[in-house]
């Protein structure tokens, strides 16, 4: 093993993220047991564990070797591969094992369960004998291949003298078919096999169950990605073309993509005009038109004609990428309700040992026998299983947040999830979260010639309001006319000619008018104003905030005038001119209400306020320290995701709450049963099995809340 290194605090080496594939992780506390100890070790700063993917980053020193982090996380039970794929890659391989062995554990149980089931009758004698051997013969391969996943697990733990919640399961079907096997070889009249090949059955199919849940809730990203183009035709310098995988294209290139071909990077339009489809990317179902200068993102479909695009950025820089990071960090973390489960899980095995031993010597010493004593003890390990307990939190977030990637809403942090339950009060900034945060141009003035005009005159230049001319004008399908002899004069406006007459695209002549372009055609003019329009459906998503007892305020840095207007159509409270430590003592003056503030921001300014509220949520449009700092961050130009997370967050809760209301309930009726003998291995199988299952079940309709 190589020696890791030593993380000093005061050093200026550079910290780097490690992904590895974790198939061990079970509950809530193989969560806590990675998060907990990693840190301890030199060379580790944090580690983070995404449940749903199985899998746990980790941040590191730049020199430390990853083989020192695959042999700390075996170090701690268990088995770890690098991730070098997509950090949202299939899992099918995981899932196929779990099916083959369910599959190899079901055929066992039905057949175990006849040979049983004619024992139970009243067989006797030769044909009993006969029927355990046979049962034997059935049961020893499947439990020798089906229950893989556990031992194998608990030998992980076991070989370096910790426990997970596999030892106990493993030492229950082991003892149970050990104690099979010599009541088949001493002809006794009482053999559990079918109960180890039961267990293992019901195990198998509740982590069968969880496996297809995950799949289910990453279906939407997974289908994301793999719209994404895999290759690419590049265009060499000398003219030629050749196919580059996408994960070999660089900045720079220029890729020729035909009609009907998805992006494989993020790019600008060189050439060509064009409508792209990005409905995977953003949730939007309309065609988008793009001309030359128009950015294009990989993942989006070219609709209608060839385009040349100039690569801006490939492989994990492309924003689909960053969405899969974003997903790939949206772990569990230290909710209320996760450490609930967490101390639960860290005090089983040793409670489950105890209480198993505890049994074990009391019915010895109240003369029951080694054989009943054995069995009651095997009773208490398998029923004491504490899966339901364990996946109370994990299954509900994991399905929620699902739930709400498909409305494009990506939570980032599985406890935003609990605190998104609890606001009572939305602050919203103006620009660019209940507005669109880009200016429009109303064109509604311009007649189809003037649209031409303006459109060659505007597509010419950078400047911001001829760019959103630019838009909106392709936008209404215009095309450019044919302007000639374009020149740009900085702080004067775009001049041309076109069929002979002097157009230009200039400043408007009036002080009074606002924001705005005059676009003049000879000696007639027409001033084309622009706005920041509301998102569409923002009085609708402010009435569903109001439904569900959640005030509205805007809250925003803009100038008086401009925050009054939009407060007016919405009928909301509203301060303006607010400076980020403004925002800060409004948020803190909420908390001394014993109000939880949620903060829906976009901007710079925004980030300490996203920061410090009880909840946050920003648009994907925001800068990258808002997208940061926020808790949830929705795709789109609808404003209806931030209320569909409160609901949805609102519903999660309620079912982690019924959640652990049965696991304790199942544990308060079912452990007692098992000391006093009044369980047999076969019924605590049953019981432990159907618990587990409830509890996903019980998750799983959370995925239809967000809808």
């Amino acid at each position: 093993m190589t020696a890791p290194a030593r993380l000093d605090p005061a050093s200026a080496e550079a910290l780097v993220d490690t992904r590895f594939t974790v198939p061990g992780i079970r509950c809530a506390g193989c969560i806590a047991k990675i998060e907990r100890e990693l840190p301890k070790l030199d060379g580790i700063a944090s580690a983070r564990v995404n449940f749903s993917a199985k899998r746990v980053a980790i941040r590191h020193a730049e020199s430390m070797p990853h083989d020192a982090l695959t042999n700390a996380l075996e170090q701690l039970g268990f088995e770890a591969q690098e991730l070098d794929d997509n950090p949202l890659g299939s899992e099918d391989a995981e899932a196929k094992r779990l099916q083959r062995a369910l599959a190899v554990a079901g055929f066992g149980m039905m057949n175990v369960m006849l040979l049983s089931v004619s024992v139970w009758s009243g067989a006797g004698g030769v044909t009993r004998d006969l029927f355990h051997w046979l049962s034997g013969v059935i049961a020893l391969p499947v439990i020798a291949y089906a229950g893989q996943p556990f031992f194998r697990s608990a030998w992980m733990a076991l070989k370096y003298r910790r426990t997970n919640m596999d030892v106990p399961i493993s030492i229950g079907v082991l003892l149970a078919t050990a104690l099979s096997m010599y009541e088949t070889v001493a002809g006794g009249g009482h053999a559990y096999f079918e109960s180890a090949v039961m267990l293992l059955f019901f195990l198998l199919a509740g982590r069968a169950l969880d496996a297809a849940m995950r799949t289910r809730t990453r279906a939407g990203i997974g289908a994301l990605l793999s719209r994404m183009g895999r290759s690419a035709m590049v265009i060499a310098a000398d003219g030629s073309f050749k196919t580059v995988a996408s994960q070999e294209l660089k900045p720079g290139m220029t890729m020729a993509v035909a009609a009907g071909e998805a992006l494989a990077a993020d790019g600008v339009v060189e050439q060509g005009a064009s409508a792209v489809d990005n409905a995977m990317l953003t949730g939007e179902s309309t065609p988008e038109r793009v001309a030359a200068d128009s950015p294009v993102y990989a993942g989006a479909v070219n609709l209608s004609a060839p385009l040349r695009v100039r690569v801006t950025a490939a492989a994990s820089n492309t924003l689909l990428a960053e969405i899969a990071r974003l997903m790939d960090e949206a772990g569990q973390s230290r909710s209320r309700y996760v450490r609930i489960a967490d101390r639960a899980s860290r005090l089983y095995a040793p409670a489950v040992h105890t209480l198993a031993l505890l049994a074990f010597v009391g019915w010895m010493l109240a003369g029951a026998g080694w054989h009943q004593s054995l069995v009651i003890a095997i009773a208490v390990l398998i029923i004491t299983c504490p899966c339901a307990m364990g996946l109370a939190v994990p299954a509900a977030q994991v399905v929620t947040s699902g739930a709400l990637l498909k409305r494009g809403l990506l939570v980032k942090d599985g406890s935003a999830l609990e605190r998104l339950a609890e606001v009572d009060i939305a602050l919203f900034d103006k620009t660019g979260t209940l507005t669109l945060g880009t200016p429009r141009a109303d064109i509604s003035g311009l007649d189809p010639e003037a649209r031409a005009v303006a459109l060659a005159l505007s597509q010419a230049s950078n400047h911001p309001l001829s760019k959103a001319l630019a838009s909106s004008l392709r936008e209404a399908g215009v095309e450019a006319a044919e302007v000639t002899d374009i020149s740009e004069q900085g702080g004067e406006g775009l001049f041309g000619t076109w069929r002979g007459i002097e157009v230009a695209l200039e400043r408007p002549d009036c002080a009074q008018a606002g924001l705005s372009s005059q676009l003049r055609i000879g000696m007639d003019t027409s001033l084309i104003d622009f706005h920041d329009p509301l998102r569409a459906d923002a009085k609708q998503a402010i009435d569903a905030l109001s439904e569900m007892g959640i005030e509205s305020r805007i809250l925003s840095g803009d100038r008086s005038a401009s925050v009054s207007t939009i407060a007016r159509k919405l009928g909301l409270h509203a301060r303006a001119g607010a400076s980020p430590q403004d925002k800060l003592a409004t948020l803190e003056h909420l908390r001394e209400q014993s109000r939880n503030p949620l903060m829906i921001g976009d901007g710079i300014n925004d980030g300490p306020a996203l920061a410090a509220a009880h909840a946050s949520i920003a648009p994907g449009s925001a800068s990258d320290v808002s997208q940061q700092a926020a808790d949830a961050v929705f795709t789109g130009r609808a404003l209806m995701p931030v209320a569909t997370a409160i609901r949805a967050a609102r519903a999660c809760m309620r079912v982690v709450r019924q959640n652990f209301g049965f696991a304790i309930i199942y544990n308060v009726f079912a452990v007692p049963l098992a000391l006093f003998g009044m369980v047999t291995p076969l019924i605590a199988a049953i019981a432990m099995s159907a618990s587990s299952i409830v509890v996903v079940a019980n998750s799983l309709r959370l995925a239809r809340v967000a809808r």
